[in-house]
C-alpha cells in the first residue's frame, strides 16, 4: 500500500498524479463504502514514469479535518494496476514513512515485518483497505476479509501520513484524496 507502491520507485520528480475528476468520483461512490459511516472524499491515480501503479480513494467519516487525520477513523483504499511483491510494498512503506518521522532502525524491522506479513502480493486489479483505527492502530482488508493488523498507532499515523501528511512525497495524491473535504 505504499505512496509509490514499490522499492525500486525512488523518484519523486519522475512521479505524476492524476486526480479523478469530481463527477468520476460521484458516480464510483454508489460502491458500499469500506468504512460504516464514511463517504468517499476524493480519488486519484498515482503514475511513475508514465505507468499507472494504482488508484487511491479516501473515505471519511462527517467532520473528518485533515491536520488531525490521526485522531479519526478513516479508510484508504488503494487499487493496484501493477503487480508488486508484500516485501516491496513494505520496504517501500518504510522508507516514505521515514521521510515523515524519526523511529529506531529496530521498529522499522519490527513494522516492515508486520506489514509484510498484513499485506498480500497484489495483482492488477487488487483492491486493498487500510483502515486507521485511532489510538488502536491499522488494520488491512481485501474484499471485507481481514488480512493483517499492526496494532501500534504510531505507525499507523506515520503510515497514513505517506498520503495524508502535508509532506507527503506525492502533494497532488493528497489534494486530490482531500478534495471533497471542505476548510478545516
Amino acid at each position: 500500500m505504499s505512496c509509490s507502491g514499490s522499492a525500486q520507485a525512488q523518484g519523486q520528480a519522475l512521479a505524476a498524479t492524476e486526480p479523478v475528476p469530481a463527477t468520476a468520483a460521484l458516480a464510483d461512490s454508489g460502491r458500499l463504502a469500506p468504512l460504516a459511516g464514511t463517504r468517499l472524499a476524493g480519488q486519484g491515480l498515482l503514475r511513475f514514469w508514465g505507468l499507472e501503479v494504482y488508484q487511491a480513494s479516501l473515505w471519511v467519516g462527517p467532520g473528518f479535518r485533515p491536520e488531525s487525520f490521526a485522531s479519526q477513523p478513516f479508510a484508504l483504499e488503494l487499487e493496484y494496476r501493477r503487480a508488486f511483491k508484500a516485501g516491496a510494498i513494505a520496504d517501500r512503506s518504510i522508507q516514505e514513512m521515514r521521510r515523515l518521522g524519526t523511529f529506531s532502525d529496530s521498529q522499522a524491522q519490527r513494522w516492515q515485518r508486520a506489514l509484510q506479513a498484513a499485506l498480500p502480493d497484489v495483482r492488477p486489479g487488487d483492491r486493498i483497505v487500510g483502515l486507521h483505527r485511532p489510538g488502536l492502530g491499522a488494520r488491512f482488508e481485501q474484499g471485507g476479509r481481514l488480512l493483517g493488523e499492526v496494532a501500534d498507532p504510531e505507525f499507523a499515523r506515520l503510515f497514513f501520513a505517506i498520503w495524508l501528511s502535508p509532506a507527503t512525497s506525492e502533494p497532488t495524491l493528497r489534494e486530490a484524496l482531500l478534495a471533497g473535504v471542505g476548510p478545516g
